[in-house]
């Protein structure tokens, strides 16, 4: 699907747009970049300039250090080439963005990772009249279909009196940019103790509440006294720190991982933790048709994850439907 009229065409570099001479969250080094979002996937290191949402730009400043940022407001439209461009909010962590593209009465809009939950730390998702929309597809399976947020919140609350109860700490694995800032303000409401927060996480925390998103408190577990009793304590941890030495301050625990990829039970099983609770930061099944819907594209182009049910439920609508090769999601 990208024949030589294409606004945006696959390339070795990632997305490239030739009418604006600019890529979209690109792979290598390139002249100009727009980003989505600053999970390392998406923003890399090395480009002549990056074009990003403002409210992205602390994380971006964090990841990238002093790099020649060109911030813009959402829904600003800025010209590059002989395109213009705008950036939306895509609902997937702080500062992520839709990039609006039009040129020549075309109009593109990439999506970038989006969600359509309600999320207190980022702006909402803003559905976008295009011609073509060029979608992720993270989970682009009927299986995948998220619960409602407060209701798992009040599921992790529970989790943690049962540990309590047991004396014993609960460690819950999530990732560190964007979803771990999540849970703590949806956890918020029913905390009664500082969270306590393994560094790698700490550092996106304080990123965020620099640009002003409130969060609960938090403590550092390397912060606390070698013997203290951290009997129904809830821990925040990334992955990385399952079977780490790290774990082992933590004499007895249970482990859980919050995550979309937790709706599935053979996963549960496999990443070895007690409890899944599914959180995810991506569109689900549902949300994935109703986006395309409110588009009112006749294109779809489908990116990351698995494509073809999606792809196959499309085209059964007389939608023009396929698909871009690109590096798969590592976070949810």
């Amino acid at each position: 699907m990208t024949p030589s009229s294409d606004l945006i065409v696959a390339t070795a570099e990632g997305l490239h747009c030739p009418a604006g001479g600019f890529h979209i969250d690109p792979l290598l080094p390139v002249p100009r970049a727009v980003i989505t979002h600053g999970h390392s996937d998406h923003a890399r290191a090395g480009m002549g300039c990056y074009h990003v949402a403002a409210e992205s730009l602390p994380l971006l400043r964090w990841r990238l250090g002093e790099a020649d940022c060109r911030v813009h407001a959402y829904g600003e439209t800025f010209e590059l080439g002989r395109t213009r461009v705008s950036l939306h909010p895509a609902g997937h962590v702080l500062g992520s963005a839709q990039v609006r593209v039009e040129c020549d009465g075309a109009v593109w809009v990439v999506s970038g990772d989006y969600k359509r939950q309600p999320d207190p730390t980022c702006a909402a998702f803003e559905p976008l009249r295009c011609d073509t929309f060029v979608t992720e597809t993270t989970f682009a399976l009927p299986v995948y279909r998220w619960p409602d947020t407060p209701a798992v919140a009040a599921d992790i609350h529970a989790w943690r009196a049962e540990c309590a109860e047991a004396g014993e700490a609960a460690v819950l694995y999530c990732y560190a940019l964007g979803k771990a800032q999540r849970l703590l303000a949806e956890l918020a409401p029913g905390l009664d103790r500082p969270v306590l927060l393994h560094g790698a996480i700490a550092a996106g925390v304080e990123v965020y509440r620099a640009a002003g998103i409130a969060l609960p408190p938090t403590e550092l577990v390397v912060d606390q006294a070698r013997a203290s009793d951290y009997a129904g304590r809830l821990v925040l941890a990334p992955p990385s720190a399952a079977g780490s030495p790290w774990m082992r301050r933590f004499r007895r625990a249970q482990t859980g991982f919050a995550s979309g990829w937790m709706q599935v039970r053979g996963n549960r099983r496999r990443r070895n933790v007690d409890r899944g609770f599914v959180v995810s930061d991506h569109a689900d099944w549902p949300a994935l048709l109703a986006t395309i819907e409110a588009t009112r594209a006749t294109r779809v182009v489908a990116m990351h994850g698995d494509s073809d049910a999606l792809v196959r439920v499309l085209r059964e609508r007389g939608l023009d439907a396929g698909t871009f090769g690109a590096a798969p999601e590592v976070e949810d």
